[in-house]
């Protein structure tokens, strides 16, 4: 679980901001949305952000999708960039360094993972994890002479052993443009604490879910392999009055052209066995999802199926997303969603909520959204200390801060009339 990320230089985040899944003392729902790591630290398992458009609620977000790209992507060569964008509304911001600090959990495993960069190379890169109030070292990577340097915690009795190859060997690969999680996957070495928690960041941060997100072929392939995933949007399509009564899915053969071959066969991703029956079949095998419903009518109850396409916006929506929450509950893993509300009906969406947080499991999710009604449900279904707000200056610097931040919000009578009376700001000036 995430605890804390520290942003700085990065699109619209200029200065540093802090954004926590820290819960406070407030007790309400605490049995399931907040979980209780040790003695003094609470997370929570979710976060809603608030602000107009363009005050940087995407933004934070993209944060989640830039750096689970980065701890993966092996760039083709030296002269490709590292894929960070600083922040661009000055004249020093563009050459000075990206930041970015992560406390996180694995199990019960506290870890700090901290990052420097520009556009071109990695300057310093850092694991550390606790085992009292300091960070122990696990590895450390800096930049000299435009080569990456990195060095591993040979002193402390609990962190990982490397070797003088193996050390050699990582360093060989990790070029200036990449992150040493990359490198270190290319070595045969055990690495038992490092990889702990590079495993969890590069496996259990979800890519981020935005309004124009292809969730259909997602959910299609997550149910083509799990019946369990196939009950769990049943159920929820069932008691959110939709009258879908089953789903199944099945592989076609779509006939393709001569042209879409040759570009199939350049693709190194696909498996020389499928490229030979590409070529010999001259087909593609797609998932194909149908949609069975019931309804009663005069002749009494009958079947219709349907495929997804000839479905409404919202049933593919409900369908995409809760196999995307249906997955960062099984993973215990964080996923970012944009917009959340994008097609479902605002009751819909409070049962979205509620039926991912009674779970009381280790899995987080932040959502972006415009819809103010949720607000309503502060105490009841909402904690105070989950929703926060984005706000933009007139230079262009995104700041965040969280409703907690305010003195007398207990006091208030409706959160939600004073967000729009502009109490907290984060509103259309």
């Amino acid at each position: 679980m995430i605890q804390e990320i520290k942003i700085k230089n990065f699109l619209s985040f200029k200065d540093e901001v802090t954004f926590s899944f820290e819960a406070s003392n407030d007790k309400f729902a605490e049995d399931c949305q907040v979980i209780q790591i040790n003695e003094n630290t609470r997370l929570l398992r979710y976060a809603i952000l608030y602000g107009y458009n363009a005050s940087g609620k995407t933004n934070l977000l993209s944060v989640f999708s830039f750096l689970s790209q980065f701890w993966s992507y092996k760039p083709e060569d030296l002269d490709e960039g590292t894929g960070v964008i600083p922040f661009k509304l000055d004249q020093v911001s563009n050459t000075n360094l990206s930041c970015f600090d992560i406390i996180f959990y694995v199990g019960n495993v506290k870890y700090l993972y901290q990052l420097k960069l520009d556009s071109q190379s990695v300057h310093f890169e850092k694991l550390s994890y606790y085992k009292s109030i300091q960070p122990i070292m696990l590895f450390e990577r800096i930049i000299k002479d435009g080569q990456s340097i990195v060095h591993f915690n040979s002193t402390h009795k609990d962190a990982d052993v490397v070797s003088n190859a193996a050390r050699d060997e990582i360093n060989v690969k990790c070029l200036k443009n990449l992150s040493f999680f990359v490198a270190r996957n290319q070595v045969n070495v055990s690495l038992p604490l490092i990889d702990a928690a590079k495993d969890w960041l590069r496996n259990n941060i979800m890519q981020t879910i935005t309004p124009s997100t292809g969730l259909t072929n997602y959910a299609q392939r997550k149910i083509s392999t799990d019946s369990n995933l196939v009950g769990h949007i049943l159920t929820f399509l069932k008691e959110a009055d939709f009258n879908v009564t089953n789903i199944s899915t099945d592989i076609v053969d779509k006939h393709i052209s001569d042209d879409t071959i040759k570009v199939l066969l350049e693709d190194d991703d696909i498996p020389k066995e499928e490229k030979e029956r590409i070529k010999k079949e001259k087909t593609l095998k797609q998932l194909r999802t149908l949609f069975q419903h019931t309804v009663k009518n005069e002749n009494g109850e009958e079947i219709y199926s349907f495929l997804g396409k000839d479905e409404s916006r919202g049933t593919m929506r409900i369908f995409g997303l809760e196999a995307a929450l249906f997955s960062v509950l099984k993973i215990n893993g964080i996923l970012p969603i944009d917009e959340i509300e994008t097609s479902l009906h605002p009751k819909l969406l409070e049962k979205v909520l509620y039926e991912y947080l009674k779970t009381p499991i280790r899995s987080q999710i932040i959502i972006a959204t415009h819809d103010d009604g949720l607000l309503d449900l502060t105490d009841d279904l909402i904690r105070k200390d989950s929703i926060w707000f984005t706000e933009k200056q007139e230079n262009g610097i995104t700041d965040i801060y969280k409703l907690t931040d305010f003195r007398g919000v207990n006091r208030l009578s409706s959160i939600r009339e004073a967000y729009r009376n502009k109490r907290f700001g984060a509103t259309m000036k």
